[in-house]
């Protein structure tokens, strides 16, 4: 038996989401305290490692204060600090989307998930950096960065939500927000040593989003435990008419599903298609061996063939729709990264587009197909360890060239073509290894069996977070 579980500490920071919120609802600690706790932490630490674009210690106190002269709870997340990625719009609180062009960028309103973090209770200490708009492998932009990670400071934390990721691993926020396109909670939760959930598209609704049909993206969460996640989803989750995508509010938390028995896993290194290191190979087959202990494990992947240049056609079509007009007026201000980005989708036709969504159509059939057999399946979360943050984008896995910048994603990006909802937990490790997770993949709706899923996993093989050094 492994055990996960962080002891009760005089240090706010030291709790898991869960154990601080439990605190903060009984009045064992106050909202201000827990916020000094954790500003304190930032000040000692956020200057080396920049997970920060901005940090707001007035408006965070007041939101603090609120909660500890309000009569009862506000909600789950009643008086706990919180990070939200710079990409998401938050009411009066500077959104820079990582890009100079938006720096002194001050919202009037805040994205629904925002409101719903708030109107559960939380207090959002800041925002945390990510590469311009979400593209860049490193989590740096002009603006701050790298942002680095706290296992090995020469190191990439990982793109996009990388800020988020190394402010959940060192205690600066015990819950922190992030978005995912093609991997972007799931990169750096696999090296950063935490974990992540990217939900179904719709389950926490987006209806700011220009394409409302558009299910690529998703916001999601980072955390250290598996409760924590579910907390944090349970706060964010439920319909909202306004986006065509949205879906019903999870089951209640706690749920019992996938808990006992031995489940069904199918596991696969790469979906038959993505690049992925050896080194990464070895680190997943032990991690598949440690799986055997309590589950049914059977190598096999649904035909994922087309699936990567898919993925790229369809990402390239949303970038130029969402940035055409930025490369067009004011391309010397915007970093090569995302130049690269915008331009691959700018001569692209309706006929690439539909045939991109033909392709995509079979995998998630293929999808579906398998998970009507298995339990979940389980992919590494990375294709590779992290790598030097001066080294900029990833060219070469082991001896072989990729095609596109994006390329070393594929192993995370083909999830997001389908939609699946998937889990991130980092693997057991020995203290001169890497960081590395896991993605547990369940059909869609399916977030609470995951949860199960995962928590065991995590109490009874040490697939769990461990402090970084700092």
């Amino acid at each position: 038996m492994h055990s996960c579980s962080m002891t009760i500490e005089a240090n706010p920071c030291e709790l898991t989401a869960a154990a601080l919120a439990k605190a903060l609802a009984r009045r064992e600690i106050s909202a201000r305290e827990a916020l000094e706790a954790h500003l304190a932490r930032i000040t000692a630490h956020d200057a080396e490692l920049s997970a920060f674009i901005t940090v707001d210690a007035d408006g965070a106190h007041r939101q603090a204060y609120a909660c500890d002269a309000a009569r009862a709870p506000m909600g789950p997340l009643h008086g706990l600090p919180i990070a939200v990625k710079d990409l998401t719009n938050t009411r009066v609180l500077r959104t820079t989307y990582g890009s100079l062009l938006f720096q002194h960028n001050v919202p009037e309103h805040d994205e629904l998930v925002v409101a719903r973090l708030r109107q559960a209770g939380a207090v959002i200490i800041g925002k945390t950096n990510t590469p311009e708009f979400g593209f860049g492998a490193v989590c740096t932009n002009r603006l701050c960065g790298p942002t680095r990670n706290p296992f090995n400071l020469e190191l990439t934390s990982g793109g996009s939500s990388g800020g988020s990721a190394v402010a959940v691993a060192t205690g600066m926020v015990p819950l922190a927000h992030g978005t995912d396109f093609g991997g972007s909670v799931r990169t750096p939760a696999s090296f950063c040593d935490v974990v992540s959930i990217r939900p179904t598209p719709g389950r926490i609704p987006a209806p700011a989003r220009a394409l409302g049909w558009d299910m690529l993206a998703t916001h999601g969460l980072l955390a250290r435990t598996v409760d924590d996640l579910e907390l944090g989803l349970s706060a964010c989750a439920g319909p909202d008419i306004r986006d065509p995508l949205s879906i019903g509010t999870e089951p209640r938390r706690g749920s019992a599903a996938g808990a006992a028995g031995r489940p069904q896993l199918a596991v696969t290194a790469d979906f038959g298609v993505a690049p992925v290191a050896k080194e990464i190979r070895s680190r997943f087959a032990a991690a598949c061996d440690a799986l055997l202990q309590i589950a049914d494990v059977e190598e096999v992947s649904p035909d994922c063939g087309g699936a990567i240049e898919a993925f790229r056609t369809l990402r390239a079509a949303h970038v130029a729709d969402s940035y055409g007009a930025l490369l067009r007026d004011r391309r010397a201000e915007l970093t090569p990264t995302v130049i690269w980005n915008i331009e691959a989708g700018a001569q692209l036709t309706a006929q690439d587009y539909l045939t991109a969504d033909r392709r995509r159509t079979a995998v998630y059939r293929g999808f579906r197909d398998l998970m009507a057999r298995k339990d979940f399946l389980v992919v590494p979360a990375a294709s590779v360890f992290p790598w030097n943050n001066n080294a900029g984008d990833v060219t070469r896995i082991d001896d072989s060239g990729l095609d596109t910048p994006i390329d070393y994603l594929a192993v995370t990006f083909i999830v997001s073509l389908v939609g699946f909802p998937v889990l991130t937990l980092p693997t057991p490790r020995q203290p001169d290894q890497k960081p590395f997770g896991i993605q547990i993949i369940a059909a869609p709706g399916q977030e609470s069996k995951l949860f199960a899923f995962g928590r065991r996993i995590e109490e009874q093989l040490g697939f769990c977070h461990r402090r970084p050094p700092i």
